[in-house]
């Protein structure tokens, strides 16, 4: 079949923390094309860091900044109140720290995509959206944010000329308004391996994804979510690779398509 699509597969990686392991990272990076790198404020530590940056290397893969809360107890994952003075800094030290990596390696940081509460809160709230764009541009105006399809990411983004990647993901459900479903209410997670390849099909091809409540939602797609944590995360990964290929669609990093 003819490639017709161009799109990106992005997986968080680096998520271990001491002799905490997470994930098969070193398998996983095989079947992606960009990796979220958490940067030590909600998981990972300076060795593990070093390490994913370092097989991404190896396998070709983009490496992104994946910053969040300092939370590692809540794995980033519980809302915090900060200041977008607060968000910035966080910003702007998780990110430089992994740059240090990077540069490290000889490659060039390709993107950033919050984590957990921080990207969900950026996502509805475009003062804070804002914040956390700006700072990604004073860091490097060449780096691509990475955020939710339709949110205020996405608007803050094109209200300062910041470059912008559309995201949705393989195994999340979305509400109407084309927010995610939080996690541990019903329909959160798409566990269903085959629904979920279905969905990302009908989103890169047709733009179109059902929520929750079965209402059709217009969707953009630059870069497809696969989580790599799971219990069948590797198998749900290496299917998803292999049909998105199958479907004229090429995996290829943000880098190459968003200027």
């Amino acid at each position: 079949m003819a490639l017709k699509y161009k799109v990106d597969l992005n997986c968080d990686l680096g998520e271990s923390f001491g002799a905490y392991k997470i994930g098969s990272d070193d398998k996983v990076v095989q079947f992606i094309s960009s990796a979220n790198v958490a940067c030590g404020y909600h998981a990972s530590d300076p060795l593990v860091m070093d390490d994913t940056v370092n097989i991404c290397k190896e396998f070709n893969v983009a490496v992104g900044a994946h910053p969040g809360y300092p939370d590692l107890l809540g794995f980033g994952r519980r809302n915090m109140q900060v200041s977008t003075n607060e968000a910035s800094a966080y910003i702007k030290y998780q990110v430089g720290a992994l740059m240090a990596f990077c540069k490290s390696y000889g490659i060039k940081l390709s993107h950033v995509k919050p984590h957990g509460a921080m990207y969900n809160m950026a996502g509805r709230d475009i003062i804070m959206a804002r914040a956390i764009c700006e700072s990604v541009q004073e860091i490097d105006e060449n780096l691509i944010l990475l955020g939710l399809a339709g949110s205020a990411m996405e608007k803050a983004s094109k209200q300062i000329g910041l470059k912008f990647a559309k995201e949705v993901f393989a195994d999340r459900g979305y509400d109407d308004d084309g927010s995610l479903v939080s996690r541990g209410k019903p329909g959160a997670m798409i566990t269903d391996e085959n629904e979920a390849l279905d969905r990302v099909i009908r989103m890169i091809i047709d733009h179109k994804v059902k929520s929750v409540n079965g209402i059709d939602i217009d969707v953009t797609v630059d870069s497809v979510c696969v989580h790599g944590d799971g219990e069948k995360a590797l198998d749900f990964v290496r299917k998803i690779n292999y049909t998105l290929g199958n479907s004229g669609i090429e995996i290829t990093n943000l880098t190459n398509f968003i200027k």
